[in-house]
Order: structure tokens, then C-alpha cells, then sequence
């Protein structure tokens, strides 16, 4: 075979592979597409909803950001956010809130740090450590909403049985983020545990929770973080805190108010969060302390995230 025709035989693979590439692409456009249309009609997404009540949603956005004059000159009315916060006194309330989010990561630490460790490999041989690995993932398969509702039993939708959902749920992600970091240990710490004649619980305690002090700490002010937002929306189901506000404020249609108590729910945790950012970037110094611009441009997935959980 001559260059030429290995010239146009490599040309015509290229062409082939070329084709294989779009029809495949080609195939999985239509295939995300269908499934987006099926989606939207499962949910009832109507662009004709969105026309008809779109007049009363900018309606609702005036009482959200309320205006006043100053010399003719428009102006956010600031003061009616903060005489609606000063008068339920939103502060205590979001007192509330952090104590909920602190009390459960507390209440879930101790069995998190125990099916964490029991659940690496290095420390339970297989398969027995799928038993505390299968507990954590079942517990994280419950969202902490779902949680909170099994709880109603203990006294109906409160503060305590919120508190309890999140010290459940922090049982099952924190645990599975300790299993992690644990399987990534190194080896010659353990082994020099293990010559000087340590037994089992010392060469774990010394040998290998030693190595991952450091990102236990860290990984435990994010799950605070994020219990911090999930005490928010468990009190918007009746569990107390700037949640149950929120809620309430939405019911009697009152959108200012409710601005004012998202306004609260924002300061309180993006002050949690630049806390343990902070804590975080002090510990770990590969990590970058996230600015306070990049907190509120994630606030809503995070609350989303939250919410999920």
C-alpha cells in the first residue's frame, strides 16, 4: 500500500469517527430533550401560568423591596424590614435556629465518629463493614425533612424533634465523610504503631485517627454549616426559628415581612459560614477562605442543597 493510500484511509477513519461522534451526540440531545419535555409535563409547567399570574407575582415584588421617597427620590424602605425584625424580635429567633443546627451536630457526632471509623475497611474487614456503611447510607437516604416527620411521635413538630432530625442526619453524612477520609490514610504510621506491640484501639487512636484530625475537624464545621440551613427549612414545617416566621409570614401573604426575616435568615448564615470558612482555611492551608461575594452568590444552591438533605 502506497503513502497516498494510507493517506486517504486515514482520512476516511478520521471522517468515520467523526460521524460516530455526532450521530452519538446527535442521539443523547434527543434523548436529554425528550426526557426535559416529559419532565415539564409531569410538573405541569404551563408558560401560560407564568403570563397569568405574572402581574400578581411583580405585585408581591413591591412588597418585597418596599419603597419610600427621600426628596422626591425613590428609595428601599429599609425601615419597615427592621421594625417587622425588631418587633418579633427575629434575633432570639434566630438564636433558635443556631442552637438547633449546633445541638444536633453535637447529639450526632458520637455515632458519626464511631460508624465512621467502624465503617473503613481498615479497621472492620470486609463485609462486616458494609453493616455500619449500609446504616450510614440508609440514614442519608432520608432527606432531614422526612426525619423530622418521623419524630412527630416524641411531641409533635418542635425545636427538640427538628434538632433530632439533624443529629440523625448527621449521623449518615457526617459518618460516611469520616469512612472517606480514613480509607485514604498512610500506611507507615500504622505499621510503626504496630512494631512497638500497640493493640488494636491504640494503633486505630494513634496510628490512624491521628493522621485525620485535622480534616475531621474540618469536615464537621461544614456538616454544622450545612445543619445550620436545614434547621431554617425545618422550621418552615413547624420547627421553630426564623423558619416557622418565614412560614408564617407567607401564609397571611405578608411578603415584606417575610423579606425581612429572609434578610435575618441571610445574615445569620452567612455569618455561621464565614466562622467556619475562616476555622477551615486556619487549619487547612491548601484551602482558600471563600469571600463574603462568593457566600451570597451560593446561597441559593446551598439552601436548595439544604433542603434536600
Amino acid at each position: 500500500m502506497d503513502v497516498s493510500q494510507q493517506v486517504i484511509d486515514r482520512y476516511q477513519n478520521i471522517r468515520r469517527k467523526r460521524r460516530i461522534r455526532v450521530t452519538i451526540a446527535l442521539v443523547l440531545f434527543v434523548v436529554v430533550m425528550s426526557l426535559f419535555f416529559q419532565a415539564l409535563v409531569r410538573v405541569g409547567f404551563s408558560v401560560g401560568e407564568l403570563i397569568r399570574y405574572g402581574p400578581q407575582f411583580l405585585d408581591a415584588l413591591d412588597q418585597y423591596f418596599p419603597q419610600t421617597t427621600v426628596y422626591g427620590i425613590p428609595f428601599l424602605d429599609v425601615w419597615q424590614y427592621w421594625d417587622f425584625i425588631d418587633e418579633r424580635n427575629l434575633f432570639s429567633q434566630a438564636g433558635i435556629t443556631l442552637a438547633m443546627g449546633f445541638a444536633g451536630t453535637i447529639l450526632g457526632f458520637p455515632l458519626a465518629l464511631l460508624f465512621g471509623v467502624l465503617g473503613s475497611g481498615r479497621v472492620t474487614p470486609f463485609p462486616f463493614n458494609f453493616i455500619f456503611r449500609g446504616v450510614m447510607s440508609t440514614i442519608r437516604a432520608i432527606p432531614a425533612l422526612v426525619w423530622a416527620l418521623i419524630y412527630v411521635p416524641l411531641g409533635g413538630v418542635s425545636p427538640f424533634t427538628a434538632t433530632m432530625a439533624i443529629a440523625t442526619d448527621t449521623i449518615g453524612n457526617l459518618g460516611r465523610l469520616y469512612t472517606d477520609e480514613l480509607e485514604e490514610v498512610e500506611d507507615g504510621p500504622i505499621e510503626a504503631i504496630e512494631t512497638t506491640g500497640a493493640n488494636r484501639l491504640q494503633v486505630i487512636s494513634f496510628g490512624m485517627l491521628s493522621q485525620v484530625h485535622t480534616p475531621f475537624i474540618a469536615w464537621t464545621l461544614y456538616i454544622f454549616e450545612i445543619n445550620v440551613r436545614i434547621a431554617v427549612t425545618l422550621g418552615i414545617i413547624g420547627g421553630g426559628g426564623l423558619g416557622q416566621v418565614l412560614s408564617t409570614q407567607q401564609r397571611l401573604f405578608q411578603f415584606t415581612n417575610m423579606m425581612a426575616t429572609i434578610l435575618v435568615i441571610l445574615t445569620l448564615i452567612i455569618s455561621v459560614e464565614i466562622f467556619s470558612q475562616r476555622v477551615r482555611s486556619y487549619i487547612r492551608a491548601d484551602e482558600e477562605p471563600m469571600g463574603i461575594l462568593e457566600l451570597l452568590k451560593g446561597f441559593p444552591q446551598r439552601m436548595a442543597e439544604s433542603l434536600g438533605k
